[in-house]
């Protein structure tokens, strides 16, 4: 299988965690403290240079920022389709 494909199931697996969060009421604050460096950090090993910390960051942001709503934005895959179809540098 290739890298990218692999990529996106990682991905996929990911945002499924970091909308985990709501199904277990009273816990999903305290979870997503934890997972938003985890997925900052996992954005910015699937992802090299400047783009990846980028995405790093913005991952945190939307894991950590306590808005409702935000959880559902899946970061990861968004990601993915911006490197693998929009960018310009694809492989």
């Amino acid at each position: 299988m290739k890298q990218k494909y692999k990529d996106l199931l990682l991905g996929l697996l990911f945002d499924a965690i970091g909308m985990l969060s709501f199904v277990i009421p009273g816990i999903g604050e305290f979870a997503d403290v934890i997972w938003a460096p985890v997925a900052g950090w996992l954005m910015t090993r699937m992802y090299k240079g400047k783009i990846g910390k980028i995405a790093g960051v913005i991952t945190f942001i939307e894991e950590i920022n306590p808005l409702p709503g935000w959880d559902f934005v899946p970061t990861f895959t968004l990601m993915w389709l911006y490197t693998n179809l929009l960018s310009k540098n694809k492989d």
